[in-house]
């Protein structure tokens, strides 16, 4: 297909929008004129969004995420290119966009159309769909770096236990499955006991509560990790990172349970821990295209199948509440289309 080919844009669109008023944000679905639309070369009809922290904080209306009103939210997207002005994408063909401050700073994934610049967007891998891109999405995708990041800095299958926090949240969820699937030995972390049946059977070789780790605050504690993906932050990353085995690594990507880190060099100077930061935002893009390959080879749809629902666009409001409240498990798929 040619660009000659492309479908004539429609001249309105429906967007989950987030307005400041005098009695503070409001969220409401609206239909938009095209020229609502912000600047970008790619116009994507979008089909597909997906339920993350972040979202729900921007569509409850919690300061600090959506930098500008009206917005849009929505991190994630994915659907199909229906025109790009600068000719690398093709009309019809399946992209996916996550980070560069969509949702935030831009208008995000909460719309049946989006617009972005050409070289933000990442070719949806063959043989995966919309659906499956954001069942993964920006939780899933940032799971994926974390996990490079571990095996790049010589984390490997029977070096020791590997923990993932946050376990039961999006990032935690594949984080589990995907080190399992590779093989390691995974403890699960999470403040949600009745999840442990769950955890077990993303591959968790056992399950503990975050306490554990919340109740180490000595500098150094007893080695037990050879490796951590932590998704919360706070006192958990604290107890975490002092029990971490030597040459061991932590890969931290959430804030979940705080932003703080009271914590000393002394892992760092004396085991030789290596503390990794996880930006899935401005991700270069190879790096993205491999970790997107890669999530397309290692977690294919019928592994993703027990840990994601789908909702509609409508539900999305409803949602936000009970994500902040840590009631949702695992990953929602978002149907803009309803």
């Amino acid at each position: 297909m040619t660009q000659s080919d492309a479908t004539p844009l429609p001249d309105k669109y429906r967007a989950l929008r987030a307005e400041k008023t005098d009695s503070g944000v409001q969220v409401s679905l609206q239909t938009l004129p095209l020229s609502a639309l912000p600047d970008g070369d790619v116009t994507v009809q979008v089909t597909h969004s997906s339920l993350n922290y972040k979202d729900g904080l921007a569509v409850s209306g919690r300061p600090g995420v959506l930098r500008s009103y009206p917005m849009t939210p929505g991190i994630d997207l994915a659907g199909t290119v229906l025109e790009d002005r600068t000719g690398r994408w093709q009309p019809g063909q399946g992209v996916i966009l996550t980070g560069w401050g969509i949702g935030e700073r831009q208008d995000g994934g909460y719309a049946t159309l989006a617009r972005a610049h050409a070289d933000w967007l990442v070719a949806q891998p063959p043989g995966t769909d919309a659906r499956w891109a954001m069942s993964v999405g920006t939780a899933g995708f940032t799971a994926m770096l974390a996990v490079m990041a571990l095996e790049e800095h010589g984390v490997t299958p029977g070096d020791g236990e590997v923990l993932v926090t946050g376990a039961a949240g999006g990032v935690g969820s594949t984080a589990v499955a995907l080190l399992a699937a590779a093989g390691h030995t995974v403890v699960a972390s999470t403040g949600r006991a009745q999840e442990e049946a769950y955890l077990l059977g993303l591959g968790a070789s056992r399950v503990i509560g975050r306490e554990e780790l919340t109740a180490l605050n000595r500098p150094l504690e007893k080695e037990r990790w050879a490796g951590v993906v932590d998704s919360v932050g706070g006192a958990t990353l604290a107890g975490a990172y002092a029990s971490t085995r030597t040459h061991g690594a932590l890969a931290v990507c959430g804030l979940a349970g705080g932003s703080d880190l009271n914590a000393s060099v002394f892992p760092l100077i004396l085991r030789g821990v290596n503390l990794l930061g996880i930006d899935s935002v401005t991700c270069p893009a190879p790096r993205r295209e491999a970790a997107w390959n890669r999530l397309a080879r290692d977690l294919g749809a019928g592994k993703l199948a027990a840990v994601t629902q789908e909702r509609a666009l409508s539900d999305v409001p409803t949602l936000a509440g009970e994500i902040l409240a840590g009631q949702v498990r695992g990953r929602t798929v978002i149907d803009v289309t309803r």
